[in-house]
């Protein structure tokens, strides 16, 4: 069962509200170390918690961070990035690229790099932030790589499980951050989110689904599309 006693996590972006609230809540719940990454780490006044230089996006940096972290048990692949538009065509091609760097390739990445370090080790876990976006479609690419990444958590789940590793999957909407300063609408506390990953995590759940907008989402994704996209038409009776 993974547990966070005794752990010795990495954060990846450590710097924003929900990756600064894993950090906290993480070492609160009996972790022992803290890799807290970022492309430029910010600075800590807690001796257990480690600044780490991780660029999700650079495959040196991802495996210079492994080396540097080599003591990991729990990774929590938390950092993302919002597009410049929601559209799928008014995007350029540098964003479009960019942006599945970062929010599906990048996980990958720290996947595959750490999922040989961790393997084994006593409370071995993996954690993918989603969001409900991976599920419903209105971020445009953001939704595109969020989805592709909840296909490879999946994957994953399926493959590391053999090798000891649990792997779970984060969704919620929107979360009272600066990534999300733009929406309106009800938010969720970074507190009270990470509350239930961990809480999700030490019981062995393979999903979290962090709100009432989440969970109906994944509720209709059995149904029929309009009954989960209201712009769309019912297709005539045959």
């Amino acid at each position: 069962m993974p547990s966070l006693q005794d752990a010795v996590v990495v954060v990846t972006g450590a710097n924003g509200g929900i990756g600064r609230e894993l950090v906290s809540q993480t070492l609160a719940r009996g972790a022992t170390k803290v890799y807290a990454s970022a492309r430029v780490p910010q600075r800590w006044d807690d001796p257990r918690v480690v600044p780490l230089v991780l660029d999700v996006t650079d495959p040196a940096s991802v495996s210079a961070a492994v080396d540097a972290a080599a003591d990991a048990t729990v990774v929590f692949n938390n950092a993302g990035a919002n597009p410049p538009t929601a559209s799928l065509i008014d995007i350029d091609d540098a964003a479009l690229t960019a942006n599945v760097d970062v929010n599906f390739l990048g996980p990958v990445r720290v996947a595959r790099a750490f999922a040989p370090v961790i393997a084994g080790r006593p409370g071995a876990a993996l954690i993918d932030v989603h969001s409900v976006a991976s599920w419903y479609a209105f971020g445009g690419i953001y939704s595109a790589a969020k989805a592709a990444l909840w296909s490879a958590t999946n994957s994953f789940r399926l493959e590391l499980a053999p090798r000891g590793i649990h792997v779970m999957g984060v969704h919620m909407g929107y979360v009272d951050t600066a990534m999300a300063a733009h929406a309106s609408g009800p938010k969720l506390t970074t507190e009270d989110l990470v509350a239930q990953v961990l809480d999700g995590l030490e019981a062995g759940e393979y999903e979290v689904l962090a709100d009432d907008l989440t969970r109906g989402v994944r509720a209709k994704l059995s149904e029929p599309l309009a009954a989960l996209y209201s712009e769309l038409t019912p297709a005539p009776a045959a």
